[in-house]
């Protein structure tokens, strides 16, 4: 009885999985043409900083962007968090509450440089302001900093004009560099809770000596400046 009872199990299972990866595939379907708009907005944002950053070199003789990275969310995790945030798995809904889909990150030299360029990009009349974020100036219990922005750029279509949102991260290379070792560390698997509150303390002793590093690198290149 209890074999039976593991086999009904195994293929509730199974239909289970085949389900979820069909509204996957469903949603990755009848999202290709609301994906590319997505794909021209990273596009269009990633060309206003290169423009602005060779402005900058011309002026000034020096570049203020060390890098410019896009990633767009996939399918299944854009499925993922609308579960996870009790929303439904709609286009509608992911428009609606879905402000991460497509995603700019911009690495400064120096924190000036970081205001500067936020400052540069939402004085432009097509960039609409959705929401701000400074965890520079307010950092993350954690100790992560950078600059978050949620904007909105008009994209052309054939036949149309289309709104879309863009989340853009501006950060220095030090704040990166903290970021991208902190994500590793997280997902560790199997610590125990002494391991966890050692590391943590660890990481956020770090966070402030990167941004101790961010603020001598700004006062040195000031005084040069000057």
């Amino acid at each position: 009885m209890s074999e039976i009872k593991d086999i009904v199990k195994k293929l509730e299972q199974i239909l289970t999985e085949t389900e979820s990866k069909r509204e996957v595939e469903d949603l990755f379907n009848s999202s290709r043409e609301l994906m590319s708009a997505y794909r021209c907005a990273i596009m269009e944002i990633e060309t206003k900083f290169n423009v602005l950053n060779d402005y900058f070199s011309l002026q000034h003789e020096r570049n203020p962007i060390e890098t410019i990275t896009s990633r767009l969310k996939s399918p299944e995790s854009i499925k993922e968090k609308l579960i996870r945030r009790g929303y439904p798995i709609s286009l509608e809904s992911i428009e609606n509450n879905l402000f991460d889909i497509a995603g700019v990150r911009v690495i400064c030299s120096f924190i000036d440089d970081i205001y500067m360029l936020a400052d540069c990009l939402l004085a432009q009349d097509d960039i609409t302001l959705i929401e701000k974020k400074d965890y520079i100036k307010n950092p993350k219990p954690n100790g992560y900093r950078s600059l978050h922005l949620i904007i909105e750029v008009p994209i052309f279509l054939q036949n149309t004009k289309k709104k879309v949102k863009v989340e853009v991260q501006l950060r220095t290379i030090a704040m990166e560099f903290w970021a991208k070792l902190e994500h590793r560390l997280r997902y560790k698997k199997h610590l125990d809770e002494k391991t966890i509150n050692y590391t943590s303390d660890e990481l956020l002793e770090c966070a402030n000596l990167c941004s101790t590093l961010d603020t001598k690198m700004q006062n040195i290149r000031n005084i040069i400046e000057k």
